[in-house]
C-alpha cells in the first residue's frame, strides 16, 4: 500500500466514523420520540389514538419496506435540496438516517412495550402524570433494550453507510472499490474487512456493556 493510499485511508475512516455518528444522533432524536408516540398512542397507551397511531405506523412501515439502495436514489433530490449535492459524506448522511430512524423507532417501541404495566399503574395509582411515568417508568426500565436496539442501529449504519460508499458517499465503502476491487488488490479489500469488524466489535461491544450497566432486573 502506498503512502497516497494509506492517507486516503485514515480519510475513508473519518467519513464513515462522520456518517456513524451524525446519523446516529439524528435516528435516535428522532426515532425516540415517534416510538414514544406509537407506545403512548396505542389502543391500551397512556393517551389512545387509534388513527394517528395507525397513520404514523404505516408512514413508518412504508419507509422500512424500501430497499436502502433505492431510497438512495429516489432521495437524491431531496439530498440536493437539503445539502446542495447528491455526492459526497455530508450527502449521505441524509437518506442514511431517513433508512434508520424507522428501523430504530420500531426497535424502540418494542423495547418500550416491554415495561412492565404493573409499574405504570402503580404510578397512576399515586397520582402521577402521563410526563412523570414516561420519565420515570417507561424510559428508565426501557433503557437496557433501548440500548441494545440503538447499538444494532448504529452497526446497521455502518452496513450501509458502506453501500452508499460504491455510489459517491465517500467513506470505507467507496475505497474498498476504488482501491480495492477496481484495481484487483485483494490485501487492500482485506484491510478494509478488518477495520469495519473492528468497528462493529468495539460497538457491539460497548452497547453491550452499557445495556448490561443499566440493566437493574
Amino acid at each position: 500500500m502506498s503512502t497516497y493510499q494509506l492517507e486516503q485511508l485514515y480519510i475513508a475512516i473519518g467519513q464513515t466514523l462522520e456518517m456513524t455518528l451524525a446519523c446516529g444522533l439524528l435516528t435516535l432524536t428522532g426515532g425516540l420520540p415517534l416510538a414514544l408516540f406509537l407506545v403512548i398512542t396505542a389502543p391500551d397507551g397512556l393517551r389512545p389514538a387509534p388513527i394517528c397511531n395507525r397513520s404514523i405506523g404505516f408512514i413508518i412501515n412504508i419507509f422500512r419496506s424500501i430497499p436502502f439502495i433505492i431510497l438512495l436514489v429516489a432521495l437524491i433530490p431531496v439530498t440536493r435540496f437539503l445539502v446542495g449535492t447528491a455526492i459526497g459524506t455530508t450527502a449521505a448522511i441524509v437518506p442514511l438516517t431517513i433508512a434508520t430512524i424507522p428501523y430504530f423507532t420500531r426497535i424502540a417501541e418494542v423495547s418500550l412495550k416491554e415495561v412492565d404495566r404493573n409499574l405504570i399503574e402503580a404510578v397512576k395509582a399515586m397520582g402521577g402524570s402521563n410526563f412523570t411515568i414516561i420519565k420515570e417508568v417507561l424510559l428508565p426500565e426501557a433503557l437496557p433494550g433501548l440500548i441494545s436496539g440503538f447499538t444494532v442501529t448504529l452497526i446497521l449504519i455502518i452496513g450501509i453507510s458502506a453501500m452508499a460508499g460504491t455510489i459517491g458517499a465517500g467513506g470505507l465503502g467507496h475505497y474498498a472499490i476504488q482501491y480495492g476491487y477496481q484495481q484487483f488488490r485483494s490485501d487492500i479489500m482485506g484491510i478494509v474487512i478488518v477495520i469495519l469488524v473492528l468497528m462493529i466489535s468495539g460497538i457491539q461491544w460497548l452497547g453491550d456493556y452499557l445495556a448490561g450497566k443499566y440493566n437493574h432486573r
